[in-house]
């Protein structure tokens, strides 16, 4: 994988984790009932779940590659057109108040076993983040398996939700950012699902123009 390649597949791992949602609210309130240590717990375990769906889609993906080039073309205009939903989902949304919604809490606190079993299976159960996997993984994986890239889709995909659901913490434990943060919610979703709708479309050209 070039280099460039992995900075566009570093760049959509990035606005997936950051677009608002259930997974954003889980970590907040585990760092808001938690202190800092349950936040980067929850946000560790996040990306943990991340890298367990990457884990399962690299390797189902590589059998289909091998097996039916034709079935993976398929999969890959799927995969764009599903990108193209979430995008112009995420341009509806345009910052639909869930975290808001879900940041309030009571007092007490929240331990760090807690907060991480929290936010690994609010990602581990979550559906959507599969079809977010198959899709992406898709455009990126060679036609030759090659476990390099394989092990780096893995990597990057968790790393980088770990990463950002922990910087999330660092923030929002200071309480003067949360006012902040909250206000760029609906920028987050517009340069979201417009970077979505824009790499779905150029897949889909691509792939129709070879």
């Amino acid at each position: 994988m070039t280099f460039g390649l992995w900075l566009s597949l570093l760049g959509v791992c990035l606005l997936g984790a950051m677009s608002p949602g259930p997974s954003l609210a889980v970590v907040l309130r585990s760092a808001l009932a938690g202190g800092r240590a349950a936040g980067l717990s929850a946000a560790t375990a996040h990306g943990l779940a991340v890298g367990c769906y990457a884990l399962f889609t690299v390797g189902g993906l590589s059998v289909l590659i091998a097996r039916s080039p034709q079935v993976f073309l398929a999969l890959q205009l799927a995969g764009a057109g599903w990108l193209i939903y979430l995008g112009a989902a995420a341009l509806r949304a345009r910052g639909g108040g869930t975290t808001t919604a879900a940041v309030p809490g009571g007092p007490a606190m929240l331990t760090a076993g807690k907060a991480a079993r929290n936010g690994f299976l609010i990602a581990f159960l979550n559906p959507k983040l599969a079809l977010f996997m198959l899709a992406l993984f898709s455009q990126f994986l060679p036609t030759a398996p090659d476990w390099r890239v394989h092990a780096l889709l893995v990597a990057t995909s968790a790393v980088t939700d770990a990463l950002w659901y922990s910087l999330v913490v660092l923030l929002v434990s200071r309480p003067a950012w949360m006012a902040r943060f909250q206000r760029q919610e609906q920028r987050i979703d517009l340069l979201f699902g417009a970077v979505l709708v824009a790499l779905g479309a150029a897949m889909i050209l691509k792939l129709l123009l070879v």
